[in-house]
This record gives C-alpha cells, structure tokens and sequence, in this order.
C-alpha cells in the first residue's frame, strides 16, 4: 500500500513495504495532476454508455457493463468539487478495485505511468482540513507538477461504500 512507502512500518515485512519504488499512474482531473498506485488499477477504458442509477451519491455518474459485470463510476471532478469537464476526447475510465468491489474512477485524462522512490513521495500536506484531506496520503513531483496521490479507500466513506455495493448488488439480480 502507498501509505506504506509513505510512512514505512518497520514491523511489516511486506513485500509492497519492501518496495523501494513505487509505479504511479498520473491522471488529471481539471487542471490538477493526481496519481494511484497501478497496482489498484486494472485497466483504462474509455468512457462507456453510462446508465444513471436513481438515488445515488451525487458523484456517481451511472453505471456500465464491462464483459458482463456491472460497474459504478465515480466522476472524480464531483468528488473533488471541481466544476463538470466537457467530455473531451482524452477522458478516461480507471477500473479499480476498492474493498474487493470493481470500481470506475472518471478522470479527464490518464497522463503516463512514472516510478517514483520512497524519497520522492512526501506525506499529504497538513493543511488541507476537512473529510478531503483523508482523499490523499502523499505528494510527489512531476516535471514541474506537484502530483497529489489519491486514497482509494477514503475517496468513499463507509455509507457510500454500502450505498455502492447495493448499487452494484441490485444492478446484478436484475440483470442475472
């Protein structure tokens, strides 16, 4: 996990602790540059026909259907309180996975894939106060970028992990 190159357990003899780079796919989201790490990451599609879903969080765009499994997708630039992007033609869907659930994160483009070492990766700034700052756990420097590294599991809180999971449960009984 990146928080364990962040902040190395030294309890821990993982062998993603053990890491001494790390692979970082950068992505931006308005004008900002974000990265996850690719192991999170099972592919990048580009966007697909979305279905709306009635009564989900506001930052869920709909749902697609990838090879049969039913996906939701989360429109980072709503979850990040970012004014809505036109859909220009390097938006990207990152397929992840988030507490053993497929996840879609919408994002306006997927940059490149960078190795960065642990020296390189800095803990999330302090300043940033609120439910948002859980959203990052490091920073890192790209070119001339700060890149900020987004906390998969804290872009969801536990009530909108459930709501997704009954998203995705009632989505598959109708279609199976």
């Amino acid at each position: 996990m990146i928080k364990d190159i962040v902040q190395p357990d030294s309890t821990a003899e993982s062998e993603e602790s053990a890491r001494k780079e790390i692979q970082l796919a950068c992505f931006k989201v308005g004008d900002q540059m974000y990265a996850l790490d690719i192991l999170r990451i099972k592919e990048v599609i580009r966007p697909q026909k979305l279905t709306p879903v009635p009564k989900a969080p506001e930052f869920v765009e709909g749902v697609i259907n990838l090879r049969g499994a039913v996906i939701p997708v989360v429109d980072l630039r709503r979850r990040f309180d970012q004014p809505r992007g036109e859909g220009g033609q390097k938006n990207r869907t990152i397929v992840s996975v988030l507490g053993g659930k497929i996840i879609g994160l919408m994002v306006d483009e997927v940059a490149e894939v960078r190795n960065f070492t642990r020296q390189e990766i800095q803990p999330a700034p302090k300043f940033v106060k609120g439910k948002e700052a859980d959203y990052f756990i490091g920073v890192c420097q790209r070119d001339d970028d700060l890149v900020m590294i987004v906390n998969l599991e804290k872009i969801l809180s536990t009530d909108e992990k459930i709501d997704l999971e009954q998203i995705q449960t009632g989505l598959n009984d109708v279609a199976g």
